[in-house]
């Protein structure tokens, strides 16, 4: 594990897009495994910035992300898909046929969860995992449980997690209260796992993630176990562990 400090947000986006850029540049038929929410937002940024100054070409990576909500179509405002899509896929040229998110408007759930455990495992899984990291420790949607979860899977979402993702609709009870996630196993096979996490309500969750007990009620935990795990982080995130783990910040 390789955990990289950084003083502020945008030194953390840049940091974080620095190691996707060069796996990009090093291999550009990369599979990519990529996140949603607030935190990865200024690494997306950094990387069309890139893009549009030549420095990066996405015409040959693929992409699948980690998650999306159940009942809400792709072109829905606050889909996993429109995210990507505004946020990322439409400023850069990456062939929109290369990405892949779950169908959250799928009529039969588990079998679109194995669909995609298919086209991950077709792909020949993923190069590079993008994470951020929740509130209960939860990576993806896989949320605390009594075991780890190996596939791609429906989920009911922890109140917490509906509590924390409620600042993107006007009222909490629009936010879904399932989504279809990709599994911890497929996370862990990827080749490489990038980790970003910001602001001080992330410091305790993320000391316990990556120096507490290794257990499903703290599902980034596992993470411990991957032998090429980096952590970018700014200063705000990684105070706690600062305190108590000085030595494991590079």
């Amino acid at each position: 594990m390789k955990i990289i400090s950084a003083p502020d947000y945008q030194s953390m986006s840049r940091k974080a897009a620095n190691i996707i850029s060069a796996q990009v540049i090093l291999f550009p038929d990369s599979v990519l495994g990529l996140a949603t929410g607030s935190t990865p937002l200024g690494v997306y940024q950094q990387l069309i910035d890139w893009y549009k100054k030549g420095d990066l070409d996405f015409s040959k990576v693929r992409s699948v992300n980690l998650d999306e909500y159940c009942g809400l179509a792709g072109d829905h405002e606050q889909s996993y898909r429109y995210y990507m899509n505004t946020n990322f896929f439409k400023h850069i040229n990456i062939s929109m046929e290369n990405t892949y998110v779950p169908n959250g408007m799928a009529q039969d759930v588990d079998a679109e969860c194995r669909r995609y455990d298919k086209i991950i495992n077709d792909l020949g899984g993923i190069d590079l995992q993008l994470l951020g990291i929740g509130h209960t420790g939860h990576i993806g949607f896989n949320e605390p449980d009594e075991d780890f979860d190996k596939m791609t899977h429906c989920v009911k979402l922890k109140q917490k997690t509906i509590d924390a993702n409620s600042r993107f609709f006007e009222r909490v009870d629009q936010v879904p209260k399932y989504a279809i996630t990709m599994g911890i196993k497929a996370i862990m096979q990827a080749k490489k796992l990038l980790l970003v996490a910001n602001g001080e309500n992330k410091a305790d969750i993320l000391c316990r993630s990556l120096f507490g007990p290794v257990t499903p009620k703290v599902p980034a935990s596992i993470l411990q176990l991957h032998n090429d795990l980096t952590v970018v982080a700014d200063e705000a995130a990684l105070s706690l562990i600062r305190s108590k783990y000085p030595e494991a910040i590079g």
